[in-house]
């Protein structure tokens, strides 16, 4: 089964496009309006969405690995 992307607003739009220009299933938070949502509220959405988020800013791996300490589940 592929993997659906939630790509976070640091990712530049050229990797999302090149993404699906190889038939990756992104959505981008800059598209889709979420992008001034806190970090926390854009892994909780990616979540309901059943998807990946895919983000390389550094506060997600901490917040990943506290979601994770506390049992929290997440995409």
């Amino acid at each position: 089964m592929p993997v659906a992307l939630y790509t976070d607003v640091h990712i530049p739009g050229a990797i999302t496009e090149q993404l699906r220009l190889r038939g990756v299933d992104v959505l981008s938070a800059n598209e889709e309006g979420t992008n001034r949502l806190r970090d926390d509220e854009l892994l909780m959405t990616a979540s309901a969405l059943g998807r990946v988020m895919f983000t390389h800013d550094i506060r997600f791996r901490a917040m990943a690995e506290q979601w994770q300490r506390e049992g929290r589940h997440f995409s």
